[in-house]
């Protein structure tokens, strides 16, 4: 079995990669919906994040308000490392069950962990290889703002929130360009996954 780290910035096509990876046999874990999963009302950490930062970060309904929860945190680094400190133990442990269970199954599989953070979070250590799925910034910029109705200003203040994507091209062990038109992407994809089962 092969655990691969999948990352890029923001809007460089990540999630469409691991749509296609996962469309090639691989087995895609979400570390979002991980983290989304691990907070949910009435689980620990959603009591913890209640305990610590108050009724403040939930909606009506009891689940976390995510805007006030990164309003509260932003800029205050202390309190973001709590925040951190209670889902990413939680993510890693629910990441590390699953890519078991796909061992399990398949001894040669491939286990594509789609993370963010993958280099900020030092996950990397963690992994076998790491794919970074890159874009030029007006790329992301026209992406932003089509996807998520971002000005130009507000898509480059998010862009810059994170790591430099040249930093992360430069500790990949494969780049993918997420500019590609789809059938090359595809292409591409698919004989990445043909060298990680070699690997595997």
């Amino acid at each position: 079995m092969i655990l691969v780290g999948l990352t890029g910035g923001i809007a460089t096509g990540k999630s469409t990669v691991a749509g296609l990876f996962k469309r090639c046999g691989a087995t895609v874990i979400d570390a979002d919906a991980l983290a989304r999963e691990v907070v949910q009302p009435g689980k620990p950490a959603w009591r913890e994040i209640v305990r610590i930062f108050g009724k403040a970060a939930l909606n009506t309904n009891r689940t976390l308000n995510r805007q006030a929860l990164g309003a509260i945190v932003f800029g205050h680094p202390t309190k973001l490392r709590y925040l951190e400190n209670i889902i990413h133990p939680r993510v890693a442990r629910e990441q590390a069950r699953l890519t078991k269970q796909a061992a399990r199954i398949d001894p040669r599989a491939i286990v594509i962990y789609d993370v963010p953070l993958l280099f900020e979070a030092g996950i990397e250590k963690r992994v076998d290889k790491t794919i970074v799925v890159t874009a030029d910034r007006e790329t992301q910029i026209a992406r932003l703002n089509q996807r998520n109705g971002l000005s130009r200003a507000e898509a480059i203040r998010r862009i810059k929130t994170q790591m430099p994507l040249a930093d992360k091209r430069r500790r990949a062990d494969y780049l993918l360009n997420g500019t590609l038109p789809l059938p090359q992407l595809k292409k591409q994809v698919r004989l990445l996954h043909q060298s990680l089962r070699a690997l595997a």
